[in-house]
């Protein structure tokens, strides 16, 4: 294989945030992960250009579904795919707002890899 696919991690939670990094790396992908505050997700997002974005709603000063529709609605990321993630159900919302997925805090690391591994491939 070629290129590391990147994978961008937008979670406040320090501790969660450091257990994905290394379980994605462990995987071959290329992680980057902001810290927060994030002052202008976009930009970051544009910057980094992901392949897979994976997002806790409820962040600091930042709300996932709404920054699901900025995605949405920017030409230059319709091609980012994005699973959403919370402890609780916002999957219809999620999938509405534009997401690939919806994963349920707390899953399992394999579903993880899994999901991520499928949506890289679709």
């Amino acid at each position: 294989m070629g290129t590391k696919q990147r994978i961008m991690i937008l979670e406040d939670n320090v501790m969660m945030r450091s257990l994905l990094q290394t379980l994605l790396e462990l995987e071959n992908f290329q992680v980057v992960c902001p810290d927060f505050p994030i002052v202008d997700p976009i930009k970051i997002i544009k910057d980094i250009d992901p392949a897979v974005i994976l997002m806790d709603i409820n962040l600091p000063n930042l709300n996932g579904i709404t920054l699901m529709g900025e995605i949405r609605s920017s030409q230059e990321l319709d091609h980012v795919k994005v699973i959403m993630c919370s402890g609780s159900d916002k999957k219809t919302e999620s999938l509405n707002a534009g997401a690939r997925a919806y994963l349920m805090k707390p899953y399992m690391p394999d579903e993880l890899i899994t999901l991520v591994k499928k949506i890289i491939n679709e």
